[in-house]
């Protein structure tokens, strides 16, 4: 028999990539050093609760959902569009004009954009709307690049909504509370969320890596396996070599790194602090983001709220982001305190259900960004994942395709 193609990684890049090739009729087998599947989009069950390893949301404008999932299957659960800030003690509803006109009136009677901006910063929303709205997703990429921030300023943005609104809503997505991200990601993450929602899966994100695995066959995945090199035609691990007809590396950016050298991948990291409550801090499906920036979580979502299975009955998921941040026990408490601030003492009575420290959470993604990075190499190994195109769910599902189908393309050479 011929050797397989041997995809290192059951990340949803590598999944994604031995789906394709199954689906091809080529012999495919996955290699993952963990015990599971999905790299950095797992869920862990704890205790009744449902705890995604960090706070993570589906964008359902993303094509490589609707192209690669069955997502009636996943069952997905949104937040409303907008955001619920804490500024100054006090909650403010900013409504998205164009996606929740009917709560629009009720943002500008309670004086939100007074508090955290001004009239211009409406007319500066609808103008960056208009201006993304125009092209195709993919063209946003292809733009000049400049650090977000910057980026916010030229838009008219003030200092004030920048800070209280977009530097906690956008530095949460990208990880990146100072908003160095490339402008390019930050067009394309906002005419995602102007196209569609944040949605995550009533059963977890983990749902997402497991769909596609579901599609192989039952002994093409091989978890316990750590790879300690590669060549184009071999793998090597513990117990010996694995021969492959061609070799995908699909692993996070500096796994790759290790591996194969080539570009080393920055990382941004994140933590995670899950807390239990027998009472919800609010009943919004809303994100809620730190329009103080007076502590470690840059946003929050009370997670039962929005997907009730999160949760066990009579009981509720909060979950605190802190981007660029590990989980120590000081880090745990300034997150309590902080969060003591918007809810009052309440929030002393909220059990700690886990943390999580994720040192690679996404890849760095500082300007100029170049996506689309070649996935054959030089030296005839493949490489797949979120840091070849898209810091994200879209960027890691659609690198993996178009890696499957360069080896395709091999295959048939």
């Amino acid at each position: 028999m011929s050797p397989p193609v041997v995809v290192v990684g059951a990340g949803l890049a590598g999944l994604s990539c031995a789906v394709t090739l199954h689906r091809a009729g080529v012999d495919t087998i996955v290699v993952e050093a963990s015990d599971g599947v999905g790299g950095r989009v797992r869920t862990d069950r704890v205790d009744g609760f449902l705890l995604d390893r960090g706070f993570q949301v589906m964008l359902t404008a993303y094509p490589e959902l609707h192209r690669q999932f069955d997502v009636e299957a996943l069952d997905l659960r949104s937040f409303d569009p907008g955001a619920l800030v804490m500024h100054r003690g006090r909650p403010n509803v900013v409504a998205d004009p164009f996606r929740a006109p009917r709560d629009l009136g009720s943002t500008l009677a309670a004086g939100t954009l007074r508090r955290l901006g001004t009239p211009l910063d409406l007319l500066a929303l609808a103008r960056l709307r208009m201006r993304l709205r125009s092209p195709h997703p993919s063209r946003l990429l292809t733009g000049a690049d400049l650090p977000t921030s910057e980026h916010l300023r030229r838009l008219g943005f003030s200092p004030t909504f920048i800070e209280s609104f977009l530097r906690p809503l956008v530095g949460g997505i990208q990880l990146d509370p100072d908003l160095t991200t490339s402008s390019r990601m930050f067009d394309v993450i906002m005419r995602m969320l102007l196209d569609g929602d944040a949605a995550v899966p009533a059963g977890g994100m983990g749902t997402v890596p497991h769909q596609l695995a579901a599609r192989l066959p039952d002994d093409a995945v091989h978890l316990g396996v750590p790879v300690l090199s590669v060549t184009p035609d071999r793998v090597r691990i513990d117990s010996g070599e694995v021969r492959a007809a061609h070799v995908v590396v699909a692993t996070e950016g500096p796994v790759a790194h290790r591996l194969i050298g080539g570009r080393e991948v920055g990382s941004r990291p994140v933590g995670c602090v899950y807390f239990a409550a027998e009472d919800p801090p609010t009943d919004r499906r809303l994100i809620v983001l730190a329009g103080d920036g007076d502590g470690p979580a840059l946003n929050v979502a009370v997670m039962s709220n929005v997907a009730p299975s999160y949760a066990p009955t009579g009981r509720h998921l909060i979950a605190a982001a802190l981007p660029g941040r590990d989980v120590t026990t000081e880090t745990v408490e300034a997150t309590r305190r902080q969060l003591r601030g918007w809810w009052g003492t309440r929030v002393d009575s909220w059990e700690v259900i886990s943390t999580y420290s994720i040192a690679h959470g996404q890849p760095d993604q500082s300007p100029p960004l170049h996506p689309r990075r070649a996935v054959r190499r030089d030296d005839g190994i493949f490489v797949c994942g979120d840091h070849r195109d898209t810091g994200s769910i879209q960027g890691a599902l659609h690198s993996g395709r178009r890696c499957a189908e360069a080896v395709l393309t091999e295959l048939a050479a």
